[in-house]
């Protein structure tokens, strides 16, 4: 999607109405309330998530072949609508993909799990901005969506052969002793949704599950804390490249494709690497090197303008950056439920995404008053603060252990 507002542009569309594209992004940020129902619905002899991840990808492509004739230049609201539809589809299915992998994956397999889920997202980002991009200038809008739905409907193929195990219910299971707990949130989780009465009862109760959980204000304060430092700091960058004088070419190769490819490298050496290392030798490593690249950012701020320079910034940060990422998500994946994993793992995933957001918009103020220096030196200081408070207050301990 990142691509689209540039080739809006390009047909004449209006700045206004191009603003008006990042409303799409809203279901991202909102999925965490209806992740109860695909928690709670879905069993059926395809398999629990495997029937939402089918049926919500198959939408998709029938929206993305429906988008794909649109007369964009003229009906820019239409446009939006089905912009907010693909949105919420694909924010669907991630809540479905994510439960999946809670539940399929073993604790030794979650690391190298989310380091090939990271690079891949990082891949799609390369894919869904430069090289849409280049599709749209050689084949156009009909031809570019078109051909997205096709590589759409390719990759359903592998969830149509997978085979997910059928769930009577794992409640029941559960409760008439046939099924061991499979994570210490489980036990809390079970007591706290068997007292559900109703439907409406047990959706509220599944959404607020994740709190009740041990620790769980100490780690979402360290989620805050990892996503602050980059959120801040990175958000900055592109404009002080801006101030430099790049061409917007060559900051869309740098950090488009090349940083990016070197977060695909980050995520996969972090995932290979998370099992041996343990949980939290690898977030305080992780987060320790991304503080240290963070510093770099201090380099053009104080005029080292140097190519070079610059590039060498973008992919330490970027390789340090998806090193963290993959050992939080791995974390995420072990502190949630295996009863409600859709809704413990989006739970987090959006506070994450809020922090984010929320950050890198008072970041722009921030610089405004203290300069660049002054921003880039105040997120050192929270990266560190991050290392320092994992060090501090991380236990392992709860989240991968087993409860027989």
């Amino acid at each position: 999607m990142s691509a689209v507002p540039v080739f809006l542009r390009q047909q004449g569309v209006s700045l206004a109405n191009i603003g008006l594209l990042s409303l799409v992004a809203i279901p991202l940020m909102l999925k965490f309330l209806w992740a109860p129902l695909i928690d709670n619905f879905g069993h059926t002899r395809w398999g629990h998530y495997r029937f939402w991840i089918v049926g919500f990808q198959t939408l998709l492509i029938v929206t993305t072949v429906l988008v794909s004739f649109m007369d964009i230049q003229n009906k820019i609201t239409p446009l939006l609508i089905f912009g907010t539809l693909m949105c919420f589809l694909c924010a669907s299915q991630d809540i479905a993909t994510d439960a999946l992998a809670v539940n399929l994956l073993s604790p030794e397999e979650k690391g190298l799990g989310n380091g090939i889920q990271n690079a891949g997202n990082y891949l799609g980002v390369i894919i869904g901005g430069g090289g849409m991009l280049l599709l749209l200038e050689h084949w156009g809008w009909t031809i570019t969506l078109l051909s997205i739905a096709l590589l759409l409907t390719i990759s359903l193929i592998p969830i149509l052969m997978y085979r997910e195990p059928v769930l009577v219910s794992k409640h029941e299971l559960i409760k008439h002793g046939h099924m061991s707990y499979q994570n210490a949130n489980d036990k809390s989780v079970e007591t706290l949704l068997l007292g559900a009465s109703n439907p409406l009862t047990k959706y509220f109760r599944s959404l607020i599950s994740f709190f009740h959980y041990p620790r769980t204000n100490l780690w979402c304060l360290i989620l805050v804390l990892c996503t602050a430092d980059g959120a801040m700091a990175g958000s900055m960058f592109r404009p002080l490249l801006v101030d430099i004088g790049l061409s917007l070419s060559d900051i869309a190769l740098m950090l488009g494709v090349v940083s990016y490819t070197a977060g695909m490298v980050g995520a996969i050496v972090a995932g290979c690497t998370i099992r041996f290392l343990g949980r939290k030798r690898s977030l305080v490593l992780f987060n320790l090197l991304q503080a240290i690249c963070i510093t770099t950012y201090l380099l053009p701020a104080f005029q080292f303008y140097d190519i070079l320079v610059l590039y060498a910034v973008a992919i330490s940060v970027q390789l340090t950056g998806s090193m963290s990422s993959t050992a939080l998500t791995t974390v995420m994946m072990d502190k949630s439920s295996s009863l409600t994993a859709g809704v413990d793992y989006t739970v987090q995933s959006s506070l994450i995404l809020f922090s984010g957001i929320g950050l890198a918009a008072i970041s722009g103020f921030i610089a405004q008053l203290i300069g660049y220096r002054g921003l880039f030196t105040l997120s050192i200081a929270v990266a560190f603060v991050s290392v320092v408070t994992i060090i501090v207050i991380f236990d392992e301990t709860i989240y991968i252990n087993k409860v027989e």
